[in-house]
């Protein structure tokens, strides 16, 4: 091995373990504050009830997912993913949210209402609403700004800035 190729290798080796070691960290400080997975699943499990008893936004829900509990297995792991850094969601949010006709600054507003009030139900440390309160309201952002921009170009950019906050 050529000593150009042992340099990669050796780099390779050693970004693997830094990142082995910043999703620990994260990891280690969520669960810190309480964010552990059992905190999670039950997290998920409550919030999602919460959504499809809501007049706003069950129905699109409804519409969308037969299967609730591998729904809800994959938001678990996809929250995992977002407060743990595990790496386990494989998917494109984006793209699902994209699909849905009419979806608008009222219902990611809604949604982070009901996420919110699950967060308040929730009584976990105060740093613990901030850390996930914080997150979801990025996703929500994101997802929002992506959505009005292809629908209304550059025009659309920070749609979500008016999104209501933990």
């Amino acid at each position: 091995m050529s000593s150009a190729a042992a340099r990669a290798r050796a780099d390779d080796v050693e970004t693997r373990e830094y990142a082995a070691r910043k999703r620990a960290e994260k990891r280690a400080a969520a669960e810190a504050i309480g964010v552990d997975a059992d905190y999670i699943d039950h997290f998920v499990e409550t919030f999602y009830g919460k959504v499809r008893d809501d007049d706003l936004l069950g129905p699109i829900f409804a519409e969308r997912i037969a299967d609730w509990p591998a729904h809800l297995g994959r938001m678990k792991a996809f929250w995992r993913s977002v407060l743990h850094n595990s790496g386990e969601f494989s998917g494109n949010p984006m793209l699902k949210h994209l699909m849905i006709p009419g979806i608008d600054l009222t219902h990611f507003s809604r949604w982070l209402d009901l996420f919110y009030a699950t967060l308040r139900d929730a009584e976990g440390h105060p740093e613990a609403t901030a850390l996930v309160g914080g997150r979801a309201r990025m996703v929500a952002d994101s997802l929002l700004t992506a959505i009005v921009m292809r629908r209304d170009g550059l025009a659309g950019g920070r749609a979500g800035k008016d999104l209501p906050h933990v």
